[in-house]
């Protein structure tokens, strides 16, 4: 009797998700070692998201990975979470073990292996600013406090969110005594922001401003005059591949770093999650930036 031998599948699930380059990278490496699993897009709508993640419970499923704005949702539809996950608050990987489904936080490790590997950087005794503070802010702030860094202030147009922010991380026990944490609004009036700005070594937005297709297209989360020489400017925007705020850095005397290194690197992080395997680190940054071009 001949066996079917069955393809898995996995996916992204978020809302809208058409415009993901993550199929074209993850794709590749299931291709290059061999592995029969189709990676696809799942536009989510939030009225779905309890059918669509149950579904992965199936045997034909490895996992998926999650996106805006399904983050924080999707944790209560899972079996557990990790360590990581549960500090930040969010999921952004799944994988189905059995009939169980466990989320991991990827983006945590994704920000700091571009931070030292691409960015050249560090988080000891550094101090950071960091623009946002949404769900991609939550993993930025929780990688930096587990770093020891010299300061952090976070930069929030919602004074409210980036309180609830701290608080969750004061639960979770990462925000310690030791941690210099301020808050401060995102916005361009403020002196005391100019000044933080100024001063931080690293400088990361989490906010979307500047992103291709995105209402603030063009535009910038910050003054360009607000960023200093030998400064780090970190935009987790990939797309356009170069913002205009990682431009006036460049202008500056700043380096620039885009989000495109991060965005593999998780996905690199979760493609070893499901297969148990080295993810082809290089042949996925190479198919990313195709895309990217293409």
């Amino acid at each position: 009797m001949v066996r079917e031998v069955v393809e898995m599948q996995v996916g992204l699930i978020g809302f809208p998700v058409g415009h993901s380059i993550s199929p074209a990278f993850q794709q590749a490496a299931f291709d290059s070692l061999g592995l029969d699993v189709d990676y696809q897009l799942w536009e989510t709508p939030a009225e779905r998201l309890t059918e669509v993640v149950g579904r992965l419970r199936e045997s034909n499923y490895l996992g998926a990975n999650v996106t805006i704005p399904h983050k924080q949702a999707v944790t209560s539809l899972l079996d557990s979470v990790d360590e990581v996950a549960r500090v930040v608050g969010a999921v952004n990987t799944i994988v189905r073990e059995g009939k169980r489904l466990i989320g991991y936080n990827t983006d945590v490790e994704g920000f700091s292996r571009a931070l030292e590997t691409d960015g050249e950087s560090r988080v000891s005794s550094h101090r950071f600013v960091v623009l946002g503070a949404g769900g991609a802010a939550r993993a930025v702030v929780t990688a930096v406090l587990l770093g020891e860094p010299a300061s952090v202030v976070v930069l929030a147009r919602r004074r409210e969110q980036a309180v609830a922010l701290l608080n969750d991380l004061d639960r979770a026990g990462i925000l310690n005594a030791a941690s210099r944490v301020d808050i401060l609004p995102l916005a361009s009036s403020n002196v005391e922001t100019e000044k933080a700005v100024r001063a931080a070594d690293v400088v990361v937005n989490t906010t979307p401003v500047g992103m291709l297709h995105h209402p603030s297209e063009g535009s910038m989360p910050l003054p360009a005059d607000w960023l200093a020489p030998g400064q780090l400017v970190y935009d987790l925007v990939y797309n356009p591949p170069e913002t205009p705020l990682l431009g006036a850095a460049r202008e500056r005397g700043a380096r620039a770093l885009n989000g495109l290194p991060m965005l593999v690197y998780q996905g690199a992080a979760a493609f070893e999650r499901w297969t148990g395997r080295a993810a082809p680190v290089a042949l996925m940054t190479e198919r990313a930036g195709e895309a990217l071009r293409g």
